[in-house]
């Protein structure tokens, strides 16, 4: 075989192999996207909906049938009633209809105008026409019958057979019909650049303090002393810990009343009363003759941000530090440089990359932070962010597309931030 035949057989092959790798790989694919991108559309549609949570179960026509009367013997006059209603309270029903079998035994002597008697095989039915049933619309039908046979009729036959509806309805998730109201209400409501505001805030000053946190614990934990694998283990605590736990635990000590914090800020001197962490907005703080107002709350939000995830910057940082060859520390100390400028010089550039992946990441995750704020505050006292306006819109006042529209906010800013970050992001030295 010639150079250039086996150079063709070779390419062939490998385009084969590709082939067969992409479809083995096909059905995982589809499972991730779907996994990924179906709620990221469904989130999207429902953004353009009016919708509210009650608007997830669709309008329905619901029936309640009821026996009136005693049948126990010939001659016994009962009755009938099918209770109906609209089960939505904003979308009608149209076409509206119900149906249900009735035994023989039984002589009909009063029959609702709605509702006519058909022939159904050895049996009979009842068919009601309702028509269009508006919003929260109901109403009540009636049959009145006399017994003939007792033992074709018996109060167990005649809730046997459970009444068909058959209705046209309009479902609101599933509609075609989109609106921006959803999107004006977001953007024209007046807390709203102050609730971005704070979200940037927050994660900002949120992601800087564990990045930085993390990079000092790590140069700490990078020498050796007695002690270090459990003082390693002890700094991840607060990241392996529950949040439930860790949130109650800071509640209860900086309580203004009962806190251990408060109690020694009070005995030492440092504070005139108590203080509320996590229920003050705003205190005065003179700096340089200047009276400046510092977020309380905020601060302290962000400070039990910095304090659980610093440990996740620690170890991501020390492990690409351990890789960094020591012989060329012990070059620069004997030529004289400073441990500063062995870190700027030296150890900085190895790390630039991680500490760029490390930034967006915590960047995104607590931008998208919900559990934190709402243990610890529930939003409250200048605390509240984009992630709890989500939760707010969409299950405090039930305003599920205004809910939808925020966390498309939430999605594009981050979207466009990582894009951005990663295009002007500094790249790996080594």
């Amino acid at each position: 075989m010639s150079h250039t035949s086996r150079l063709d057989f070779n390419g062939k092959l490998a385009r084969r192999e590709k082939r067969l790798a992409f479809l083995l790989l096909l059905p995982t694919f589809t499972l991730i996207l779907a996994i990924v991108l179906l709620p990221l559309v469904a989130n999207f549609w429902i953004s353009f909906k009016p919708v509210t949570l009650g608007d997830l179960r669709p309008p329905s026509l619901i029936i309640k049938e009821a026996l009136r009367g005693t049948i126990a013997s010939p001659g016994d006059i009962f009755k009938i009633e099918y209770r109906f209603r609209n089960s939505s309270i904003k979308y009608p029903l149209t076409e509206a209809s119900l149906r249900d079998n009735l035994p023989n035994g039984f002589l009909i002597t009063l029959l609702d105008p709605a509702c006519k008697i058909i022939a159904e095989g050895d049996g009979r039915a009842v068919l009601c026409t309702l028509g269009d049933l508006d919003a929260r619309a109901r109403g009540k039908l009636v049959i009145e019958a006399v017994l003939e046979e007792p033992l074709l009729v018996t109060k167990d036959i005649l809730k046997a057979s459970k009444p068909e509806t058959l209705f046209i309805a309009q479902n609101a998730v599933t509609s075609f019909e989109f609106t921006l109201e959803n999107y004006k209400k977001v953007f024209s409501a007046a807390e709203f650049w102050d609730v971005l505001k704070t979200s940037i805030y927050y994660t900002v000053f949120g992601t800087a303090g564990a990045l930085l946190f993390g990079l000092f614990a790590a140069q700490i934990m990078l020498k050796t002393f007695p002690g270090r694998s459990i003082i390693r283990g002890l700094l991840l605590f607060p990241y392996v810990a529950p949040v439930i736990a860790v949130a109650f635990s800071w509640v209860v000590l900086f309580d203004p009343f009962s806190g251990v914090v408060n109690a020694m800020l009070l005995q030492s001197g440092v504070a005139e009363g108590p203080i509320n962490f996590f229920g003050q907005r705003n205190a005065d703080i003179s700096v340089f003759g200047l009276t400046i107002k510092f977020p309380v709350a905020l601060s302290m939000v962000i400070l039990f941000e910095i304090w659980r995830y610093f440990p996740l910057s620690f170890l991501f940082i020390l492990a690409r530090m351990q890789s960094i060859p020591a012989d060329i520390y012990e070059a620069a100390e004997m030529d004289g440089a400073t441990p500063f400028q062995q870190f700027w010089s030296l150890s900085f550039p190895f790390i630039a990359s991680i500490l760029a992946v490390l930034f967006l990441l915590r960047f995104i995750w607590t931008f998208n932070k919900f559990d934190d704020i709402f243990l610890l505050t529930g939003g409250n006292a200048g605390t509240r962010t984009l992630t709890v306006n989500v939760y707010e819109q969409a299950f405090a006042i039930s305003n599920l597309g205004a809910g939808a529209a925020v966390a498309v906010v939430i999605f594009v800013f981050l979207l466009i931030f990582s894009i951005i970050f990663i295009r002007f992001s500094p790249k790996d030295a080594s």
